[in-house]
This record gives structure tokens, C-alpha cells and sequence, in this order.
């Protein structure tokens, strides 16, 4: 019965730490520090106690490295930073309850004064606060600031779904550097579109860049409007393949040889009656 008794009271954390589980204790937290403080030895603190950050990595300067390397040797040193902080925080923690131990306060709440359940100290040995005075109650789940104008990571300035957009948009961006050469290949493009060529491996190559309809790309006129001049190219032979394909002059339908109707009604201002298919002049 006393035996179950002191089982509850442990359970409520009413009790008081015996001596070996005090020992027990403090042996557990002489040999975490002494873990962490080797950690911090042996790496000079995780690399920060170096000059720069091209120490760490032997490099004299930052001119000759691309900056994806650079990016890379920076997200290193701020994990580096993270680490140090929290095995100094770690080690604080530690010698707080050793301290506490020393003055006879181990075990007990620094805010509330109430026993720490035996359960607690025994998964956490250097903590020294309940449960519910913890100061890690709350686990941040804020986004960096600069998300606000990156979400969505695709897409967030392509002005594609605008009406009458033309200005120069991420889209255009992108393309104006896929153009140069990307590591994808036709075989990519398999189900999506078709690309027969590698220098059209990239999305939307095929938009017309200083036109909008494909014949603008080989009509030309001079100065005035007249000379209608050919040039042949790629979309030419392409428009002409398709207008056989259809079996049609134009994209807008057949041109015969000679006027059936009018394309246009007379002017009346030229004192000539508008002429109407069937109707009389």
C-alpha cells in the first residue's frame, strides 16, 4: 500500500528525487555536456571561430565562384550558425540544472515552484520547468517574408491570362534564356508539343517574337506600303503547307481568280447607289 501510494504521488509529481535518481541525474547531464562541449571543440564551433566564411571552404575570394556555388556555401554557414546556437543554448540549459542541483532546486518549476514529474527530468534532464511554464510552448510555422512575393514559385508573373498583355513578362524572361540551350531534349517534349529541333527545346518556343500573325514574319512592304516582297523561311513554308493541307488560298478562305461580289458597298458619297448581291443598281 505505501509502495502504490508513492507510485501515484510520483504520477501527480508530488515526491521528492531520492539520491540515486539524483545521481542517476546528474551523471546524465556531466556526460551530455561533456558531449557537447567536446562537439564544440572539435569543430572549432561548427567552423565560426574562422575569420570569414572562405576559410571554411579554402577559398580566397568570392569573383571566380558561380553564385549557386555561393548560395550553397551560404546556406552552410547559416546552418552552421543554427547549429552553434543550439548547442550553446543545449549547454546553458545543462548547467542551469546543475546549478540547480548545487543549490538544492533541482526538481522544481522555476516559475511556479511545483515539482517537475519524475517522467519529465528522465526524458529531459536539463530542463527546468514544468510542462505548462515551458518557454517553447508555441513552435513558430511563419513563412519567410519574402514568400509574399514569390508564392506561387511558377507562373507569378506571367501575364499570359491578361487581355492585350505585351509587356515583357517572367515568361518572356525565361525563354529569352532557354533559347540559349537548356538540358532538355525532344524526347521531353514527346507528349506535350512537338519539337523536331534542340533549339526549340523549351516552353513556348514557338511564340512569335516582334509579330503577331505568322505571314507578318515574311511579308514586308517598304516605307510607303508598296513592294509586297516574300521572304521564305520557316513559317513561311509552314503556312504554306498548311493552307494545302486545307485546301484553301488564305486563312480566311478562298480568293478566286475574279470578283463575284463585291468585297466592299460602294461609297455614296461617290454618287454611286450601294450594290447588293441580287439586288438592282
Amino acid at each position: 500500500m505505501p509502495r502504490r501510494l508513492a507510485a501515484d504521488e510520483q504520477e501527480r509529481g508530488i515526491f521528492m528525487l531520492t539520491s540515486s535518481q539524483l545521481e542517476e541525474l546528474r551523471a546524465r547531464l556531466l556526460e551530455e555536456k561533456a558531449t557537447v562541449e567536446g562537439q564544440l571543440e572539435q569543430n572549432d564551433e561548427y567552423g565560426l571561430q574562422r575569420g570569414h566564411a572562405h576559410e571554411s571552404m579554402g577559398e580566397l575570394s568570392s569573383i571566380d565562384n558561380h553564385p549557386a556555388d555561393e548560395a550553397t556555401e551560404l546556406y552552410e554557414r547559416e546552418k552552421d550558425m543554427a547549429l552553434n546556437e543550439h548547442s550553446n543554448n543545449q549547454l546553458d540549459a545543462i548547467n542551469r540544472a546543475l546549478e540547480a542541483m548545487e543549490h538544492g532546486n533541482y526538481g522544481k518549476c522555476q516559475v511556479c515552484g511545483k515539482d517537475i514529474p519524475y517522467k519529465r527530468l528522465e526524458a529531459l534532464p536539463n530542463t527546468t520547468y514544468c510542462k505548462e511554464h515551458s518557454p517553447d510552448q508555441v513552435t513558430s510555422h511563419s513563412r519567410p517574408v519574402e514568400e509574399g512575393v514569390l508564392m506561387p514559385p511558377f507562373g507569378k508573373f506571367d501575364k499570359d491570362d491578361k487581355d492585350e498583355s505585351v509587356s515583357y513578362d517572367a515568361e518572356d524572361s525565361w525563354q529569352e534564356v532557354a533559347s540559349f540551350g537548356t538540358s532538355e531534349t525532344p524526347s521531353d517534349f514527346a507528349f506535350t508539343d512537338e519539337k523536331d529541333h534542340y533549339n526549340d527545346d523549351y516552353i513556348e518556343s514557338e511564340d512569335p517574337v516582334g509579330y503577331v500573325e505568322d505571314y507578318e514574319n515574311f511579308a514586308a512592304v517598304d516605307m510607303y506600303g508598296n513592294n509586297v516582297t516574300v521572304y521564305p523561311n520557316g513559317q513561311h513554308r509552314k503556312y504554306e503547307q498548311e493552307l494545302d493541307e486545307a485546301g484553301t488560298m488564305t486563312a480566311f478562305g478562298d480568293l478566286p481568280a475574279f470578283e463575284h461580289d463585291p468585297y466592299v458597298d460602294d461609297d455614296p458619297a461617290d454618287g454611286l447607289q450601294d450594290r447588293h448581291p441580287g439586288g438592282k443598281e
